[in-house]
């Protein structure tokens, strides 16, 4: 059997990140093999990219390589060997990300944006996408009370996440297929049993 791809979406303080583990537990107790990863990350290399490209200003299309070349190792070492395998793997953020961000945040032309996809990933996209939408001014809420230090996209101004979460909905709209928005503006309680839903579905 060929395993299934997870992935997770939302903007800085949508509070996706809480829901990774929680969701591959639930499919381990299925009886599945599940690989939890991140992006940019997930390789020793891809970790070494993600501290630049989350700390480090540089030039934007230097910063959407840099998450690309993070993506094609990730992607070598870790995704595709797992999917081949028959695992699922459950990612968070993976290249809606880039659309969101250095597309829609930045405003990178969506054209080279496609041209990296196809080069990258032609033929694979995740099986499922769970985009986590919320108010804007909750999440930059959400980001003011962290007590850690924020990285420099979390720093950007709130018409930056405003245009980020703008791209995102934009996309789902556009993949309806595999891209299935959660409220992240609900309780705990309900956001697990709206993913309950759709998992079951897969």
């Amino acid at each position: 059997m060929k395993g299934k791809f997870i992935t997770f979406e939302g903007i800085d303080g949508a509070g996706k990140s809480s829901h990774v583990d929680w969701l591959a537990e639930r499919l381990r107790q299925r009886g599945l093999t599940v690989q939890v990863t991140r992006e940019p990350g997930g390789t020793a290399l891809g970790e070494k990219l993600r501290d630049l490209l989350l700390n480090q200003s540089m030039h934007l299309e230097t910063e959407t390589l840099l998450m690309f070349a993070a993506r094609r190792e990730h992607l070598a070492q870790v995704i595709e060997p797992a999917l081949a395998r028959g695992e699922w793997v459950v990612c968070d953020r993976f290249t809606d990300a880039t659309h969101a961000y250095q597309g829609g945040g930045r405003g990178l032309e969506r054209s080279k944006l496609q041209a990296l996809e196809h080069w990258v990933h032609e033929h694979l996209q995740p099986n499922l996408t769970l985009l986590f939408d919320l108010p804007l001014e909750v999440a930059r809420e959400r980001i003011a009370v962290a007590s850690r230090d924020l990285d420099r996209f979390e720093q950007e101004r709130a018409d930056f996440h405003e245009r980020v979460r703008h791209a995102y909905l934009e996309r789902a709209h556009g993949h309806p297929e595999r891209m299935r928005v959660i409220d992240a503006n609900n309780t705990l309680d309900n956001i697990r049993k709206r993913l309950e839903e759709i998992i079951a579905t897969i």
